[in-house]
């Protein structure tokens, strides 16, 4: 049992059957949400193989390709080693992406570039690459992982805003492009999540406490999101069992977005 405020891992209550037989691509799949999509899908039946700049960190019984998504060629072959390996590709999950802070002010033309180049390119190149065999499977889906940022302003997160921004948008133009090819296309939206960004960016505050407990104070459920709760998701929408959803924007969130609590009385 796990208590009221507690996320279960990716592999409790997990139905074992739920991927069998999906072949998956997951980028980023070396750490953190990457990684726990990796293993959901592992524990639900699905052949998954990771395509990350490493492949220190990626779970056990997966396989593992070495690209950067910023690399088209890199993108190509390891996607296409993928699908030889596997037998074909069912499920891509877009995980791949980087944090970024600051106003419209603060960064120059290079790093808007450099997080528009991985967040939202990435997905554009690992999608295309893998298109021809999602044409093939019987139950194509592409879960891109995007965030609350899309939809809520955040202060301090202009650039990693506008990059998530465009991933929701591509989404629902990917859903509808590939709907009558049998490909459906979804994200989900995490919240601030318990992720190694996360980590560092606490690491270097000035007070690492008060501001961890700023963000959970943020989330109306009063804690970080894991990544497993992340990967429930992902997992969700990448198996048939969401066949009738495509286009869809699934908040994991602990309800920053949809709700607006009262502070807690004080006395």
């Amino acid at each position: 049992m796990t208590s009221e405020n507690t996320a279960p891992t990716a592999v409790e209550a997990t139905p074992a059957a739920e991927l069998a037989g999906v072949r998956a691509i997951v980028t980023g799949g070396a750490s953190g949400i990457g990684a726990a999509i990796v293993r959901g899908m592992l524990a639900r039946g699905a052949q998954v193989t990771s395509i990350d700049r490493v492949t220190e960190g990626v779970p056990l019984g997966a396989g593992a390709q070495v690209a950067d998504v910023t690399d088209d060629a890199a993108v190509r072959a390891a996607v296409t080693a993928a699908a030889e390996a596997m037998g074909g590709i069912d499920v891509v999950a877009n995980n791949a992406g980087i944090g970024a802070q600051g106003t419209v002010a603060d960064n120059d033309d290079a790093e808007w570039l450099r997080v528009l180049d991985v967040n939202v390119l990435g997905i554009v190149r690992v999608t295309r690459a893998a298109l021809p065999y999602l044409r093939e499977s019987q139950h194509a889906a592409v879960v891109n992982t995007c965030s609350i940022a899309a939809w809520t302003g955040l202060p301090n997160r202009a650039v990693y805003s506008a990059s998530k921004g465009a991933v929701q948008a591509l989404t629902l133009a990917m859903a509808a492009d590939h709907v009558s090819e049998g490909i459906r296309v979804n994200c989900v939206n995490p919240g601030t999540a318990d992720t190694p960004w996360v980590s560092r960016l606490l690491d270097v505050a000035d007070d690492p406490a008060a501001e961890r407990a700023a963000l959970e104070a943020r989330q109306p459920s009063g804690r970080l999101v894991s990544a497993d709760e992340v990967a429930h998701a992902v997992c969700y929408l990448a198996s048939p069992l969401a066949a009738a959803t495509t286009g869809a924007m699934l908040a994991v969130d602990g309800g920053s977005h949809s709700l607006r609590t009262r502070a807690p009385e004080q006395g």
